[in-house]
């Protein structure tokens, strides 16, 4: 049985950082993503709604040439992630910038591999916004610079329903929420709450207020904000067939899955 937890002692960015994000892999593959596109390490990366900055404490841990940008609108996790993720780095913190911004504003130097992961940019609803962001990004990078960001999809991507995970060694049970779906608009309201073995339950750890956006479309969108491609680079299965096993592949064939997660990796 791993720590206990429960809705008064848990913090919920640690539940957070527990449950969805997997910084280490993902940091390896926007990394080897860059050196198999580019036949060259990446140095600067700017990670676009960082949150606490997980991520980004992983890209300096590949190399001591490797710095990062990393902007986020909301203070307090820049603050959790300064404290608990950089800190601990020691002088290697300092190689990474942390910017209470707006995603959309320009870097400070040109990132040769920028991102935004778990499907955070799709807090842009209309069509005008995202190509904006995009063409944005793509006017922000290095000159041979790629742009990766993730989505789901699938039909049970767009009912509302909740999903509930259990971690492996029982310390708590992560819950997404599809609260609210409006299929005329693409507006989705949805949730993270957390359960613990003693019955409590932390309630709306996090809300996102999203558009749900289609992999298609988000395509042609970063072919029309500039990108020279804008590969789909989809996920394996494991053994049984049944889960992801982590590993994505560049490809234009992928199963029609239930739920799947994929990257699309967009190059100047």
């Amino acid at each position: 049985m791993g720590k206990k937890f429960t809705a008064k002692t848990a913090d919920k960015y640690v539940l957070y950082q527990r449950a969805v994000q997997s910084a280490e892999q993902d940091a390896d593959f926007l990394f080897d993503t860059y050196k198999e596109v580019r036949g060259k390490k990446p140095k600067h990366f700017r990670e676009d709604f960082c949150g606490t900055c997980l991520l980004s404490s992983y890209w300096v841990r590949l190399g001591k040439h490797c710095t990062t940008e990393s902007y986020d609108i909301d203070p307090e996790p820049l603050r959790w992630g300064k404290k608990h993720n950089l800190a601990p780095l020691g002088k290697d913190a300092d190689r990474v910038q942390q910017f209470e911004e707006d995603a959309r504003n320009p870097s400070r130097k040109s990132p040769d591999v920028r991102c935004a992961q778990n499907f955070s940019y799709w807090i842009f609803k209309t069509r005008v916004e995202m190509l904006d962001y995009f063409k944005r990004v793509y006017e922000d990078l290095a000159d041979d610079g790629i742009f990766i960001c993730d989505l789901h999809g699938g039909p049970e991507s767009i009912q509302e329903m909740e999903e509930e995970t259990e971690q492996d060694d029982g310390s708590f049970t992560y819950v997404w929420d599809q609260d609210s779906i409006n299929p005329i608009t693409g507006e989705a309201r949805l949730h993270i709450h957390f359960r613990f073995p003693d019955g409590t339950e932390m309630q709306d750890a996090f809300t996102y207020d999203w558009r749900l956006w289609g992999l298609p479309e988000l395509r042609e969108i970063l072919i029309e904000a500039g990108f020279a491609s804008a590969d789909c680079y989809w996920e394996g299965t494991d053994e049984d067939g049944e889960s992801g096993d982590g590993i994505f592949t560049k490809t234009e064939e992928g199963e029609a899955c239930l739920s799947y997660v994929a990257y699309l990796v967009a190059c100047k």
